[in-house]
């Protein structure tokens, strides 16, 4: 048997319970991996409390989860360059919060032997989404980037890889996260009124390009105040609203190859991480930090 998280009906954190089910089983193409760790997204919290369900309906008993760490016990048939006992991070499908989980052999990559296993499996998520963003909006080493919400997990790495493409990065996050932001190479300035003087004063050459992942007016009205060409105000957050003042939401598929490039970034140093962790069985607590929306970095379950 193999423990997994579900819940029956949208709602609080207290709606998820663990329960045993069958081990799954790797199919042709597929590996199964004895999930170490599993990361706890935003977009989990969305999902788990309905306000995803027009877009993204769920089957009840669901179950949540898309990012993992690992170590393959499985191979499927036809699977070639991964060996039983390899350590493996990679993308699910809402199924990760679980002791094993089956994925296409072509969605993970190898963990480097100088990266640990808590970092690598907090950045699955976060280094695809903020790669992802950041090719779609050209950032360049002649940018000046504003990234709202820059203490999270996407924030985070969008920080250290534009910082690494040479642009000037502001970040804003609450005060108790400067320091920390100052330490991933970005500006920090403080959200809340006044949001727009603060970053002209830190930025004086001005912003060319705004990533948001946390949404709201405030995050999207300020970048339109501070940027000329509104088609490089991006979000990952919020793309209704990002579209009222004429920016864009900066979604990019999955892609093992670019996590493979921050990963080798991470294991190099260039790349942080900071994980909170919690035991799966605390996952209902994992969720509350998470939905608290005050975090710095990435919570991950120990499974």
């Amino acid at each position: 048997m193999s423990l997994v998280v579900k819940y029956d009906a949208y709602g609080g954190p207290e709606v998820l319970r663990l329960v045993d089910v069958e081990e799954p089983v790797a199919g042709p193409g597929e590996i199964r991996v004895r999930v170490k760790v599993a990361g706890v997204q935003p977009i989990d919290v969305k999902v788990r409390r309905g306000d995803m369900a027009g877009r993204m309906p769920v089957t009840f008993p669901a179950s949540l989860g898309n990012e993992f760490a690992g170590v393959v016990d499985q191979l499927g048939e036809g699977v070639t360059g991964l060996s039983i006992g390899d350590v493996v991070l990679g993308s699910a499908n809402s199924v990760a919060y679980a002791e094993h989980v089956v994925t296409p052999a072509t969605q993970v990559v190898a963990k480097p032997a100088q990266l640990d296993i808590l970092t690598a499996g907090g950045l699955v998520a976060a280094a695809q989404t903020a790669s992802g963003a950041l090719m779609n909006l050209g950032v360049t080493s002649g940018d000046t980037l504003l990234v709202h919400a820059a203490a999270g997990s996407v924030g985070t790495v969008a920080v250290q890889l534009a910082r690494e493409a040479g642009a000037t990065v502001i970040g804003t996050a609450s005060p108790g996260n400067h320091d920390y932001l100052r330490e991933l190479g970005a500006i920090p300035v403080a959200y809340g009124p006044g949001l727009v003087d603060r970053v002209r004063q830190a930025a004086p050459q001005g912003v060319t390009v705004a990533l948001d992942a946390i949404g709201g007016q405030e995050a999207i009205a300020s970048s339109a105040a501070l940027i000329a060409d509104r088609s490089r105000i991006g979000t990952i957050a919020d793309p209704v609203t990002a579209g009222q003042y004429g920016g864009r939401g900066v979604f990019a598929p999955r892609s093992p190859q670019r996590l493979a490039a921050v990963i080798e970034l991470a294991a190099a140093g260039k790349v942080v991480m900071p994980v909170r962790t919690f035991p799966f069985v605390e996952v209902v607590d994992a969720h509350r930090a998470v939905e608290s929306g005050h975090g710095r970095g990435k919570v991950v379950l120990l499974v």
